[in-house]
């Protein structure tokens, strides 16, 4: 008979039983109870360090978490992270590693760890289901290894990287998912070959991204409203979009760029998918195509994005963890372009004149479905392509192959633009990491270095109430930048978030007051303004 552990993060104890009447007050001290066949049942509440837990969280082989399957574990939240030794990936920040048989049902997961996952699969056959994975900052689930999971039903809303992750070796049957609004809906790499079946991965960065040698199969899948690709095959993937005998019933429509870019050396079948052959890029063969009836791309509503993934600098040497998939579509500032007073969401934004002002003198744009996403993050290589249409800077030094930046990468030619005009530097294994988001201290050490600005004369650094956090390379720049009014602080002027991600708002105020200094624009009235 199989044993049920009871746990409340708010009444439990975890000196008692575990029973109905007496249960435990933590996963952890669950876990070290549980043996194989045993479900730990949770009650609604946080469970996080403060509570109590040590994470990360290993659920032995056999043993089922379980909290809310019916509303996808709304009201049980998990939040935390620990260090897990990768055999595959080295050091990582995760809050579950779940082994063979391991279920995890109906729980919500945060990982806010610098890059951190919400569970990890190596070479394991777990279950998850029915859970919601968000603000994540890295993904909802990594498979790695030879892993096999079942990973069905569950929402992956607001992760900074990807929703789902699958990598080297891994397998797994990928269903029923939703993932919206993250950085890439799936990213598959290496050699893995998942089943993707009757998944919905909306408002992303890009659908699916699917790299190395990768064959996973697709069936039933809808991949729309991407601000870049629905999806997207790089390298020498080569996914299975249908066969004669098993169409594929993938839906590709309504995406920023492209509804398929293949760019890989292989040729793409697609047969039995709705695909509009206008939207598509590379070399794709139809057969049986169910082109759609256009219809009119309903504005979506998307989610606040939160401020993910703070990236190591490009100055000091960053950690070893893996690099994102790298993301070959073109420039994600898409057309047509709506104007200033038709975006639909800055209105009462506090970045609302910044953002105008530059959108009005076409340095950045909005997205086709009329939304500006001030909240949302930007890649290194989206300011690269800001700062070459603010400043168009001159070279300064020689240019530099980046490992990672493809001669046919939609940004190569403005990352070297900005590289040679020495507005941002590579990483010391020669990397730029083009789609890692960039960090707001990055952003003003980027316009101090670019610009070639000083300060006037000794200053002393500005008293932010988290000046502590202010990296050593760093400090001389947010000095310069201080005085020289370039930096703008939202909610609190006087907390400077150096290492947090920058928002597209934080980022257009910036480089506004950059032009500021440089007498291009007229100056703006915020009281969100740094002043020295």
């Amino acid at each position: 008979m199989s044993q049920i552990l009871y746990v409340n993060s708010v009444v439990g104890n975890d000196s008692a039983s575990g029973l109905p009447q007496a249960p435990l007050k933590t996963i952890t001290q669950a876990l070290k109870k549980a043996t194989s066949g045993s479900q730990i049942q949770l009650a609604d509440g946080s469970y996080n360090a403060a509570s109590g837990e040590v994470f990360p969280l290993s659920v032995p082989a056999g043993v089922s978490i379980v909290g809310n399957e019916a509303n996808k574990g709304s009201s049980i939240l998990i939040e935390g992270s620990g260090q897990y030794l990768s055999r595959t990936f080295a050091g990582q920040n995760v809050t579950f590693v779940l082994d063979n048989g391991a279920e995890l049902k109906g729980v919500t997961v945060t990982n806010s760890a610098t890059r951190g996952s919400g569970v990890w699969v190596e070479s394991t056959s777990p279950t998850i289901a029915n859970c919601t994975f968000t603000k994540c900052k890295r993904e909802g689930v990594f498979v790695t290894g030879d892993g096999n999971p079942v990973i069905r039903s569950n929402q992956f809303i607001e992760n900074a990287a990807n929703g789902i992750a699958i990598a080297k070796n891994a397998k797994g049957e990928i269903q029923g998912n939703t993932c919206i609004n993250t950085g890439f809906g799936i990213a598959i790499s290496d050699t893995a070959s998942p089943k993707l079946v009757d998944n919905k991965i909306s408002e992303n960065r890009s659908g699916i991204v699917i790299s190395g040698s990768a064959r996973p199969i697709l069936r039933n899948n809808i991949c729309e409203r991407n601000t870049q690709d629905g999806l997207t095959v790089i390298a020498n993937a080569l996914p299975d979009i249908g066969s004669t005998n098993n169409p594929g019933g993938n839906i590709f429509r309504s995406n920023g760029q492209f509804d398929v870019q293949n760019a890989s050396s292989n040729k793409l079948t697609s047969i039995g998918n709705q695909i509009d052959p206008a939207k598509t890029k590379g070399l794709i063969e139809f057969l049986d195509n169910q082109v759609p009836t256009p219809t009119p791309n309903p504005t979506p509503n998307p989610i606040p994005h939160p401020t993910p993934t703070p990236e190591p600098q490009p100055e000091p040497f960053p950690d070893p963890t893996p690099t994102p998939l790298p993301n070959p579509t073109p420039n994600p500032t898409p057309t047509p372009t709506p104007t200033p007073s038709n975006l639909t969401d800055i209105s009462n934004h506090w970045a609302v004149a910044f953002i105008r002002e530059l959108v009005k003198l076409e340095i950045i744009k909005g997205f086709p479905d009329g939304t500006f996403r001030p909240d949302a993050t930007m890649t290194r290589a989206q300011y690269a392509a800001l700062i070459v249409k603010a400043f168009n800077p001159s070279a300064k030094r020689q240019a530099i192959k980046f490992k990672d930046v493809p001669q046919d990468f939609w940004a190569n030619k403005v990352i070297q633009q900005a590289y040679q005009g020495q507005f941002l530097s590579g990483y010391p294994d020669n990397t730029f990491r083009p789609n890692d988001n960039i960090q707001r201290v990055q952003v003003i050490v980027s316009l101090v270095n670019g610009l070639g600005l000083t300060a006037s004369g000794h200053k002393t650094l500005k008293p932010y109430d988290d000046q502590t956090k202010i990296p050593d390379y760093a400090k001389d720049e947010v000095i310069v930048a201080s005085e020289k009014q370039i930096i703008v602080n939202y909610p609190k002027v006087k907390e400077l978030n150096p290492t947090r991600e920058a928002t597209r708002a934080e980022v257009v105020a910036m480089v506004y007051q950059a032009l500021v200094d440089a007498d291009r624009v007229a100056v703006i009235d915020s009281p969100y303004i740094v002043v020295a």
